[in-house]
């Protein structure tokens, strides 16, 4: 259970305390969150914050490093393990940071980089203009098709007339299964490098519930702090022991300086949770969960982006839907202590800023202990909410069964 902390600086802890009473009193359904043990939020927040250390480890530009060497050799020796992979890099302060190392190690700069599009459900660090990885390097897209899926014949065409130096798969908002092989037969076929992100299944490749990159890809990028439910940051690995020099070397000193220890540690911490057999009972039910909460609203004529959910994630096309934008539809379920993102939709008339759809996920409430018929109820509540947003008398019923879901499953 976590507690309130109690530091001189009454305003930041003040406000601390008020993030800890919101995310106990909200029903957590962005993918991209979860709720870390309390080992690793110890870990996170202990005395390794004060130790500086450039380099890596037995490697350092700084005295004193032989206790953070050892922390930082368990993390590498236990992601390996987790992933079944050669090399790895732990150092990366994000899941960006960690991307662009990832393409600085495998293309030149200017290079060209074929990623999936932002309103698809790709990532701003997968070639987006306003990103570096738009900024920096030369930056194509490739989209699903018009029932949201995947299509690997229209990407194959599309690569060979780019001819990109790279081609990044991974999503942060698709939720079917992602076929790495044919993307290697792509990426082979058009003499391209191949990079995976799998920023938000890592946990269910880890424990064998969605299929492997690793051998078909020349980098795996990912962050630690979704389905692997471990303290914020992002993590790099290969089989290529020259890839592995150069991730090593554009991480630094090419993207960052110093590592974060507490972080590392965290991360650590995590990955031996995660090398535990719960870990992939928790992370079958993180789908089953999803499962049961996308068909429901189907069930219900709700339009679902890319038809049904493979993973612990979906879209709601809310315009479509309910006749909102997913701005509107946020603030909506906030009303009721629902926490969701706002989402672009493939072919979306609206802006980011804006979106036609909202994405939901199932790790963190699946960390608080929902299970399928949890999810069931939830959706009944988000349904009613969203279809009779107007009507206070509803939605302050609604609020009294959100909290006593809250109550019931606490942190």
């Amino acid at each position: 259970m976590y507690s309130e902390i109690k530091i001189k600086d009454k305003k930041i802890s003040n406000w601390i305390n008020k993030e800890l009473k919101r995310q106990k009193e909200h029903i957590e359904l962005i993918a991209s969150e979860n709720y870390v043990s309390n080992d690793v939020l110890k870990a996170t927040g202990s005395i390794l914050t004060n130790k500086y250390g450039e380099g890596y480890p037995n490697k350092r530009y700084y005295g004193g490093c032989e206790n953070v060497d050892q922390i930082e050799n368990i993390a590498i020796e236990r992601l390996k393990k987790l992933f079944n992979v050669k090399y790895a890099n732990v150092q990366s302060y994000s899941g960006s940071t960690a991307n662009a190392a990832a393409i600085a190690a495998l293309i030149p700069k200017d290079g060209k980089i074929l990623g999936m599009g932002l309103s698809s459900g790709g990532h701003l660090s997968h070639g987006y203009k306003i990103s570096f990885s738009g900024y920096f390097y030369k930056s194509y897209s490739y989209d699903v098709d018009e029932n949201g899926l995947l299509d690997y014949d229209k990407i194959l065409e599309q690569a060979k007339k780019i001819k990109p130096d790279l081609i990044i798969c991974g999503a942060s908002a698709y939720s079917r299964i992602i076929d790495f092989k044919k993307f290697h037969k792509i990426a082979k076929e058009v003499g391209a490098k191949l990079m995976a992100d799998i920023a938000h299944i890592a946990g269910l490749v880890a424990t064998g519930l969605h299929p492997s990159p690793f051998e078909f890809c020349d980098v795996v990028t990912s962050t630690t702090h979704k389905t692997l439910r471990g303290a914020r940051g992002g993590i790099i690995m290969t089989n290529n022991e020259e890839v592995a020099k150069n991730v090593d070397k554009w991480v630094f000193p090419g993207y960052q300086g110093g590592p974060l220890f507490h972080q590392i540690a965290g991360k650590a911490v995590a990955f031996g949770e995660a090398l535990k057999p719960s870990f992939k009972k928790y992370q079958q039910q993180v789908i089953n969960n999803a499962s049961i909460f996308c068909q429901e609203f189907k069930n219900k004529g709700i339009k679902i982006i890319s038809e049904k959910t493979d993973n612990h994630l979906f879209m709601i096309d809310v315009k479509q839907s309910f006749n909102l934008t997913g701005k509107q539809a946020t603030e909506i379920l906030k009303s009721i202590n629902i926490t969701v993102n706002k989402n672009s939709i493939p072919n979306d008339l609206e802006s980011p800023q804006i979106t036609s759809g909202i994405r939901v996920g199932t790790p963190a409430m699946t960390t608080r202990g929902f299970k399928e018929k949890e999810f069931i109820k939830l959706a009944n509540i988000i349904y009613l909410l969203l279809s009779n947003y107007k009507n206070k008398k509803i939605i302050n019923e609604l609020k009294k069964e959100v909290k006593k879901l809250n109550d019931k499953f606490p942190i």
